[in-house]
């Protein structure tokens, strides 16, 4: 295939881009694990949106990016307010299959996408396979007629279906399409008319443990609140059972889960009826409230390329106060999860407003801290539907969740570098630094599709992740041994994601440093990037995604 013109433009420029040297000098390492302790200290409480904890850490971002210099991103203000429904339900609730109680929190999470504090769903159970429908790779799991579907409660797997020897790339091979995301089964299960979802969790699929799905889904659970105009598809109900309870659910049937597990792998999978009515009776709290979008602007150098910009994102939201653990901790304070990554975007502001005017990047910066990543992208999405810059104008995104303080390494990532034109640019700064870009680590686990890049993704902005590597100049023992090892079975989304004296800031410090390169190389390259033609999120498939 050919080359664009614009491709090679950009191609040609790594080489002779002038913002080559390394700027870790210029980061102030102890602001930078300040700002980490800061942001995840008890007062702060987690950062749960619509909090008075979470209003603290948002101003406090607001205040940091003001002293730094940065100027309010949404005219005089450093704020754009997302009006969100919460729902947080009643953990005494209990799902009937049949006769047969499962219990909240230890068989099943559920939640409400109808936005009122009461739902009750008595519909079949239909075994839904892995719930995709995809012209893309020839793939229709909702046969036969919608009355097969319609209003009913269907039970999914998680995950792609695998590929096959005859089909090694079928669904991305290896690595996680976004038809496998939870989020993709739930959406696409409204658009079919069910009333509800029941997702089936094992560790390998999800990525995580059940520990993450109750915590994540036990406390409240947040959505952009839809106006009378919006008539987005919704499910009554969205849950999440164990293997364990699932298998038990269909056993009551006379169904062998794993028989099906096998049925749903291939294309000639139809939906199961399994004859058995499940009924849920749902109460939960409901509160409506507004939680920022926290926005700053550095305003570029060229007189005509300031008008586009390259856009830094990083959540600044946790899980607030929830389910206590083992000592009756019950502060969610998110300390790698994302303080880490809010101190380093801070860092790189303070970098370049401080650098001399002939050394500033000609397209202008705009950071986004966006609220409720953790309840689905929320805050990002919002801003891709009413953005406070023109979306065709960002160049790129660069998004940090999760910054490295184990300790330096050899090598990075940057999730979503290969489907566009920002690959060349992520290459030159590796390269620049003697440094190995790694690909996808866990390809099957999706992680492009969790942060909030990815809403900027599907509506066609190139965007990369950036995700520290695993290679340690000095290899790690004790303590950061430890958290770097159990970091998904102990600390994700548990309170013990906390900040530590061992942290190293140098590391810290490494990372932010390839985030402001890359950004500083798209900020002053002559063509704007894209994504490449064959990438997924190419203006021709976006559609897929956005209907």
């Amino acid at each position: 295939m050919k080359k664009s013109i614009a491709f090679l433009l950009v191609l040609s420029f790594v080489s002779t881009i002038s913002y080559g040297q390394n700027l870790s000098s210029k980061f102030d390492e102890s602001k930078m694990r300040e700002r980490v302790k800061r942001l995840s200290a008890d007062d702060f409480e987690g950062r749960g949106p619509g909090t008075d904890g979470g209003k603290r850490a948002a101003q406090y971002l607001a205040d940091q990016m003001k002293s730094a210099g940065v100027k309010p991103g949404n005219k005089k203000s450093y704020f754009q307010n997302v009006k969100l429904v919460g729902v947080k339900a009643d953990p005494n609730t209990k799902l009937m299959v049949g006769s047969t109680p499962y219990n909240f929190g230890d068989d099943f999470v559920a939640t409400t996408g109808a936005q009122t504090s009461k739902v009750s769903v008595d519909a079949e159970l239909v075994f839904m396979g892995y719930g995709i429908d995809s012209p893309l790779y020839n793939w229709n799991d909702y046969k036969g007629a919608a009355e097969d579907y319609k209003g009913k409660v269907l039970m999914i797997l998680v995950n792609d279906p695998p590929a096959t020897e005859a089909e090694p790339n079928l669904f991305g091979g290896r690595a996680l399409t976004y038809n496998g995301r939870w989020t993709y089964k739930y959406e696409e299960a409204a658009r079919k008319g069910a009333a509800g979802v029941i997702l089936v969790h094992t560790n390998e699929s999800a990525g995580y443990g059940w520990n993450v799905v109750r915590t994540s889904n036990g406390n409240w659970r947040y959505e952009i609140a839809r106006s009378e105009a919006d008539k987005t598809p919704f499910l009554q109900y969205r849950a999440w059972a164990t293997n364990d309870a699932a298998t038990k659910m269909l056993k009551q049937g006379n169904f062998d889960i794993e028989k099906l597990k096998n049925a749903a792998k291939s294309r000639d999978f139809k939906p199961v009826k399994t004859g058995m009515r499940v009924k849920l009776d749902l109460n939960s709290e409901l509160k409506t409230f507004d939680s920022p979008n926290v926005i700053g602007k550095i305003e570029g150098s060229d007189s005509k390329l300031k008008n586009e910009y390259v856009l830094y994102t990083g959540h600044w939201d946790h899980l607030g106060i929830g389910e206590a653990d083992a000592i009756g901790d019950k502060i969610y304070n998110g300390a790698y999860d994302n303080a880490s990554g809010l101190a380093a975007i801070l860092g790189i502001a303070d970098v370049i407003s401080k650098l001399p005017k002939k050394e500033r990047p000609k397209r202008s910066i705009y950071i986004l801290f966006p609220t409720a990543e953790e309840q689905g992208l929320l805050g990002a999405e919002y801003f891709t539907r009413f953005p406070l810059i023109p979306l065709n104008k960002i160049a790129g995104n660069v998004n940090i969740d999760g910054v490295n303080f184990f300790g330096e390494t050899r090598d990075f990532a940057a999730l979503g570098s290969e489907r566009s034109t920002l690959g060349d640019f992520v290459q030159s700064v590796a390269d620049e630094r003697g440094m190995r870009l790694e690909g996808d680590m866990a390809p099957e686990q999706g992680f492009f599709f969790r942060s909030d890049h990815f809403p900027f993704a599907k509506v066609g902005v190139p965007a990369v992740s950036l995700r520290h590597g695993d290679d340690f100049v000095q290899p790690l023992t004790g303590e950061a041994l430890n958290f770097f090892k159990n970091y998904n079975a102990k600390y994700y989304h548990q309170p013990s994601d906390q900040y530590y004296d061992w942290w190293d800031a140098g590391a810290m410090v490494q990372n932010a440093e390839l985030g402001l390169a890359i950004a500083m190389k798209i900020a002053n390259a002559p063509a704007m990037p894209r994504y490449k033609d064959t990438d997924e999120f190419s203006a021709p498939d976006k559609k897929r995604f956005t209907k």
